[in-house]
């Protein structure tokens, strides 16, 4: 199915609108820590969030926009109506989890989404199983690399700090989460924002604007950059009182162990060409930092709340997707 410019342009904006969808869910993921250790005020940590969200861009490639552009179903059997369904049903799901602010991955549900409409679509054939593998790994692999780098972190830290006093402690890393948050907004927007990019290009390629090898235009770069950090700007003060206090009580030291852990383990992914959830990474590191004071310092009850959502995301964004799918094909 060929689209009208007009229509094309729409439905860039759809998936725009997921991407600032994606910011606005996600600002928990990069502000919860140095909010809730009163580091920056909420209004001046998403700007400082959403600035390194912004230019993420020039620090890495587009290794995970060509793994959700090309890995994921099928290019062949790509269409708008494909596109579309797989936006519905990540914002439809994106949106539920906001206003229950439960923290759950809209990367995983975009990759679910696209999921159920290929498969509505063409069946099981168009799936590309390595690219999913690779992302089903991700979403068990980064929690448990972010917890462990916490965990690590954590030992280092009490380890270097022991001449100093708990006050001392407090102002050396309120200074040093400003850059580790700075360090998990620029993981976060390298790999959130390129899951956007692969949706729009391999839906311009589907229409015949770009032919040949598959990449990204630099404006739809700027573009999703752009929506992402706008997004983030809005706030998600929902999610972010769960992410920053409901999990466990944190100080500066250890809300920096648990944003480095995080971006280190955003950074490799990203590098790697690996479409993981930045909100899957930062709650296995606030976990870890949790634990390493003491296990009962964890609220498991919140925790495993999180974790059910992270196995509900897939398959609810699939539905939604194949059912939107289905019924945008009544009406063509």
């Amino acid at each position: 199915m060929t689209l009208s410019l007009p229509l094309l342009i729409g439905l860039i904006g759809v998936a725009l609108l997921f991407d600032f969808l994606n910011g606005l869910h996600d600002a928990a993921n990069s502000i919860a820590t140095v909010v809730s250790t009163r580091v920056l005020k909420p209004h001046h940590a998403v700007i400082w969030a959403a600035f390194f969200n912004f230019i993420a861009f020039a620090v890495f490639g587009q290794h995970v926009a060509q793994t959700v552009g090309t890995g994921i179903i099928s290019t062949q059997i790509v269409d708008a109506q494909v596109i579309f369904g797989a936006l519905m049903g990540a914002i439809v799901w994106n949106v539920i989890t906001w206003m229950l602010g439960i923290p759950s991955s809209s990367s995983h549900a975009l990759i679910g989404g696209l999921l159920g409409a290929g498969i509505a679509k063409a069946g099981l054939s168009v799936v590309v199983w390595a690219g999913v593998t690779k992302t089903v790994v991700g979403i068990f692999a980064s929690p448990a690399v972010g917890l462990g780098l916490a965990l690590v972190l954590v030992l280092i830290v009490a380890w270097t700090s022991l001449k100093l006093t708990p006050m001392g402690v407090d102002k050396r890393f309120r200074k040093l989460q400003l850059l580790s948050a700075a360090a998990y907004s620029l993981g976060h927007g390298g790999n959130d924002a390129q899951k956007t990019m692969g949706i729009i290009t391999v839906l311009l390629y589907s229409q015949g604007v770009y032919t040949g090898a598959f990449h990204v235009p630099f404006w739809v770069v700027l573009a999703c950059q752009a929506a992402m950090a706008i997004g983030t700007m809005s706030g998600g003060w929902k999610i972010v009182h769960t992410m920053g206090s409901k999990i466990t009580r944190l100080t500066p030291a250890q809300g920096f162990c648990a944003e480095t852990g995080g971006a280190i383990t955003l950074f490799m992914a990203t590098f790697g060409g690996v479409p993981v959830s930045s909100t899957h990474t930062i709650t296995g590191a606030i976990v870890g930092v949790g634990a390493a004071r003491r296990f009962s310092a964890v609220r498991w009850n919140v925790a495993s709340n999180i974790v059910i959502a992270w196995f509900v995301t897939l398959p609810a964004a699939a539905l939604v997707a194949a059912l939107t799918y289905w019924i945008t094909g009544l009406f063509l």
